[in-house]
């Protein structure tokens, strides 16, 4: 049987560029599933298999309501809405195995919803005008692709008819590969590093991958933990070293790396095995020191590279990230382990260094371990989070917490 691309897009505006798409498909030997965003009729230039009133439903509203009010923004949420939906249903009824979508920003906004519902893997490229810059909000944590449209995804011309030729091909090129995998796939962990935390992160991959395991590596940029936790929610993986939780740093205080207030919350609502070092919580990262807030003047600073600024937390700020680590990791339906360095959370925050703050680290380490519930374990070492004592013990500890949960396998 031949592969299905699904087509998703506003066809009452832009049908000329989607009949032109839809074409190369069909002469690629590819099967079609359209599903139309367009609020307004279209002119019927070919097959649309999911109307404009059903996704309009599936998004909680009403198609001909929407076109009485001509609110675009109320628009836009609700067929976004129901994109996702459908195009989620799709995929779980084996239905489509690809999907495909233009746009400006609204366009690729809705589009590229309904394309983060879809796992890792499933080919997924969007023509975007707005494929330059931080394009985050559209891509999240997902493998989607944003090709530049160059011009305005308005009508066909020399242009966009070359662009969205060569997209075509893209996924024509994509829906034919297969990936090929390792003779024996092997089990995955998960792992939280910042250059601060590699010789721990590192040392630690080397004893859990010589036990069997792939360990990949997450850079805590928020995007690296964003991505983490997501595939933690996805079931990838079979246990988390989160060696490095600095992004709540950031989400607390303001820095440019936050993950957003959800990181740590993968791995204790799904239950598997996690390792959590406060590491790198003494930091806070800007950029170039210009770009520092106002509202910092006089605190404490490390210039990591002429485009990383980095703030040390204080104690006040370092109390209140005890309280919330202990508040995610409470949630835990699986086993954790908090590890704590007593030497030092980073690099720079050694006898010293920089950073170094005992007064800071001890408001850290003590609510932190005040606050957790007394059946999770805290195990504390007299050395820095770069010592290969304390590495040791965190491979060897979620080695152990693996092994207990699979029932020694």
């Amino acid at each position: 049987m031949p592969k299905t691309i699904c087509v998703v897009g506003a066809f009452d505006t832009k049908e000329s560029e989607y009949e032109y798409v839809i074409n190369i498909f069909v002469e690629s030997k590819f099967s079609v599933l359209t599903v139309n965003t367009g609020v307004m009729e279209s002119s019927g230039k070919f097959k649309i298999d999911v109307d404009s009133k059903e996704l309009a439903a599936a998004g909680g509203g009403d198609i001909e309501a929407l076109r009485r009010n001509r609110d675009r923004g109320e628009a836009m949420k609700v067929m976004s809405k129901g994109a996702s939906v459908i195009v989620r249903n799709l995929y779980e009824q084996g239905r489509i195995d690809g999907i495909f979508g233009m746009g400006g920003t609204g366009g690729t906004s809705l589009v590229t919803s309904a394309m983060r519902t879809l796992p890792l893997g499933i080919p997924k490229i969007c023509v975007s005008t707005v494929a330059s810059g931080d394009t985050s909000a559209y891509v999240g944590t997902k493998d989607i692709v944003l090709i530049p449209s160059i011009v305005d995804v308005s009508g066909l011309n020399k242009i966009s008819r070359m662009i969205i030729s060569k997209a075509a091909g893209a996924i024509c090129g994509m829906m034919k590969r297969e990936c090929r995998g390792a003779e024996k796939e092997k089990p995955i962990i998960v792992a939280s590093m910042f250059g601060n935390t590699t010789p721990c992160v590192e040392h630690a991959k080397v004893i859990l991958e010589k036990q069997g395991y792939e360990v990949l590596v997450f850079h805590c940029t928020g995007t690296g933990g964003r991505t983490m936790e997501s595939l933690v929610e996805a079931g990838f993986a079979v246990g988390v070293l989160d060696i490095t939780t600095t992004e709540w740093a950031d989400e607390l205080v303001g820095g440019v790396f936050t993950a957003g207030p959800t990181r740590l919350d993968a791995a204790a609502k799904s239950g598997v095995p996690a390792i959590v070092v406060p590491g790198c919580l003494d930091m806070v990262n800007f950029n170039a020191p210009e770009t520092v807030p106002v509202k910092f003047k006089g605190r404490r600073f490390y210039q990591h590279n002429p485009n990383v600024t980095l703030m040390r937390t204080n104690v006040e700020e370092s109390r209140r990230l005890g309280e919330i680590l202990a508040e995610k990791l409470n949630m835990s339906k699986g086993p954790v382990t908090v590890l704590i360095p007593l030497r030092g959370i980073s690099m720079i925050d050694l006898e010293g260094k920089a950073f170094h703050w005992p007064e800071a680290n001890k408001a850290l380490f003590s609510v932190l371990k005040n606050n957790l519930k007394k059946d999770i374990r805290v195990i504390e070492m007299d050395c820095d989070i770069n010592a290969p004592e304390f590495s040791d013990s965190c491979a060897d500890t979620l080695l152990e917490m693996m092994s207990a949960v699979s029932g020694g396998k």
